[in-house]
């Protein structure tokens, strides 16, 4: 008698998780159109606007070192807020206020102190929608790779028409471009959810999926040494898995910053240029697109050290100013050196971090990868590019193996186990979409 209730139910909890996953992935899209127009043509327009390279490497260069402080608060706020929403849309409201300054902007003085706070705007907002998506994943069974494809689509037609704009307009109208796009961010930002799937407040998730939270235990006064950022930092595995990251997306800084400006100079056309560039984001979308399957072979830690390895050989081969011919098959490598490497990223923190230092792990994920070793890398490689160009990619070669040895070091030392024990997770009813962990 039961059983047909208890069916509707699941059928509604299950509706609700797939109206989930679809939010996530619009928003995936909207803000992977801005970043495909933002990374390869916000320098063409710095250049269009008179920077020379070392001012074009530090526009780009100082929001990775600034989000090291204002990342990891920014998260912290949302989780206190409980409404990830909220936070998302003012930053997305604030990024496209910077961009209409922008073109008011004259000097470097000023393009510099807007330039840094739009992208910083920009780059805040992916680590609070990966929170959102990484735990969908945990507590309801969405396949990550399927959410996170939307955005890599929407990248590649960003590069593929912004260089037939450029090529049209010249390098100005990337502006335009940025704007647009970061409307469209706005707009999708409004569609997310306002709790974070699987939220320890004990709110449901998801329509029809009524959680009670777990008795909370009896105030004690905080330690800061069991704090999750403390315990993460205190783990030897987490900190490998930071530097393997950390050194195997730093890399990427070189080509943000030149690949275009470089291509250009040898004499390729801004056509081509976002062509190439769409073939990189190609092979990572058929990556993420079989990503179950994918995870079922491999494991989180193979997956960043096949992407540190391809990034040493297709850095390494870059410095060489390789044809066009040979640009093809090494942009396709990107399906390794991102895709796979960012793939393993969120499997190694939903499966090795516990569910409430989940949000702590992703923000150090972000701010290590996605800031300190881009700023890094790109800082280094802006001092250089004048002086021996196309050679300046033997620098992320060297970081990429960097990354290699500490992949290494991560796979013998970790077997799957999490860091510490989850009570919390213990205390959640999982969905029963919830996929077995593999390898």
């Amino acid at each position: 008698m039961g059983e047909g209730p208890a069916m509707d139910r699941e059928a509604v909890r299950s509706a609700a998780a797939d109206a989930l996953g679809l939010r996530i992935s619009l928003f995936f899209g909207a803000i992977f159109l801005a970043y495909g127009v933002v990374v390869p043509y916000f320098p063409v327009w710095l250049d269009a606007r008179g920077l020379d390279p070392l001012q074009i490497s530090t526009v780009t260069a100082a929001p990775l070192f600034v989000r090291l402080l204002v990342t990891p608060g920014v998260g912290l706020l949302a989780d206190r807020l409980g409404n990830y929403r909220l936070v998302i849309v003012s930053l997305a409201w604030a990024a496209l206020t910077m961009v209409a300054a922008l073109g008011f902007a004259g000097g470097y003085g000023p393009i510099l102190l807007l330039g840094v706070a739009f992208l910083l705007c920009n780059s805040t907002m992916l680590p609070l929608v990966e929170t959102v998506a990484v735990r969908a994943v945990r507590v309801e069974g969405l396949d990550y790779g399927r959410m996170r494809l939307w955005g890599s689509v929407t990248f590649i037609v960003a590069n593929f028409l912004g260089g037939l704009a450029i090529e049209a307009w010249g390098g100005g109208f990337a502006l335009w471009m940025i704007m647009l796009s970061s409307s469209a961010t706005i707009a999708a930002a409004h569609g997310l959810p306002k709790a974070v799937p699987g939220a320890a407040s004990g709110v449901a998730s998801t329509p029809g999926a009524q959680r009670v939270a777990p008795p909370a235990p009896a105030l004690a006064r905080p330690d800061w040494r069991s704090s999750s950022p403390m315990r993460l930092l205190r783990s030897r595995l987490f900190v490998l898995f930071l530097v393997a990251i950390g050194c195997t997306h730093g890399a990427h800084a070189t080509f943000y910053t030149f690949g275009a400006l470089h291509w250009r100079a040898e004499g390729l056309s801004a056509a081509w240029v976002g062509t190439l560039w769409a073939i990189g984001v190609s092979s990572e979308v058929l990556l993420f697109a079989f990503s179950r399957s994918i995870v079922r072979r491999f494991g989180p830690v193979q997956l960043i050290f096949a992407g540190a390895a391809a990034s040493v050989v297709r850095w390494g081969a870059m410095a060489f100013d390789p044809p066009l011919a040979l640009l093809v098959p090494l942009q396709a490598l990107h399906a390794l050196t991102y895709g796979a490497a960012h793939l393993g990223a969120i499997l190694f923190i939903s499966r090795a971090v516990p569910h409430r230092g989940m949000g702590t792990a992703q923000s150090f994920y972000s701010t290590i990868a996605a800031g300190l070793a881009l700023g890094a890398v790109g800082l280094i490689s802006g001092a250089l590019y004048a002086r021996i160009g196309g050679e300046v990619f033997f620098v992320p070669a060297a970081v990429a193996g960097i990354g290699c040895t500490a992949g290494l070091f991560l796979m013998r030392g970790w077997a799957g186990q999490p860091l510490w024990e989850d009570d919390e997770l213990a205390a959640m009813p999982a969905s029963p979409k919830a996929p077995v962990p593999a390898g």
